[in-house]
């Protein structure tokens, strides 16, 4: 209910409103892009992107659904074509683009401990590192379903795709995560 008012008024010009979905959705925004695209200026600019784009088509916008639903659909998308774009720079030669290495600093540590923030920072590593190894569209339904918490039929919706399918990503995804992220601990 607080997201359609908050559209309303988006629509009728209020600045307000639109800093308040900004900061209702933008760190759940922000981890998903980061856990797709594996580097944090990147995902940055997807959301921003995703932002920007929210903004220029709010005339015609209608929120028949979630809001952060819809906002999580947009940046996978968003994050799909940006790994496209990749793939294609890295086929015909070498240039910027993302990193397909894990971001240092992934996300500061809450802990006040040194060696919290130490042990933190080397599992934020080893889980970036092996969600990267992944396909990305285990990837994405992994985050979607765990980080976002959509369920299989949204994410199926919004992909294009069964819940079926959306499962067995899912699952091969995690399996998959298993075994890389135990080939790191046996190292």
């Amino acid at each position: 209910m607080e997201d359609k008012l908050l559209v309303f008024r988006c629509k009728r010009g209020s600045r307000e409103a639109l800093a308040r979905i900004y900061q209702k959705y933008k760190a759940d925004l922000l981890l998903l892009a980061m856990g797709l695209l594996n580097d944090r200026s990147a995902a940055e600019d997807v959301v921003h992107d995703v932002f920007l784009s929210f903004v220029r088509g709010l005339d015609a916008f209608r929120l028949t659904g979630s809001l952060k639903g819809y906002l999580l659909t947009c940046v996978a998308n968003h994050a799909r074509n940006c790994n496209k774009a990749e793939r294609v720079r890295s086929q015909v030669g070498p240039g910027a683009g993302w990193s397909a290495e894990p971001s240092e600093g992934v996300m500061p540590p809450a802990e006040d401990s040194a060696l919290e923030s130490l042990v933190c920072n080397e599992q934020l590593r080893l889980l970036s590192g092996a969600l990267g190894g992944l396909p990305f569209e285990q990837r994405e339904v992994i985050l979607l379903h765990l980080a976002s918490e959509m369920t299989f039929g949204a994410i199926g919706k919004a992909r294009g795709i069964s819940a079926n399918t959306a499962k067995s990503r899912y699952r091969y995804g995690l399996d998959k995560l298993r075994l890389l992220l135990n080939g790191e601990a046996t190292r």
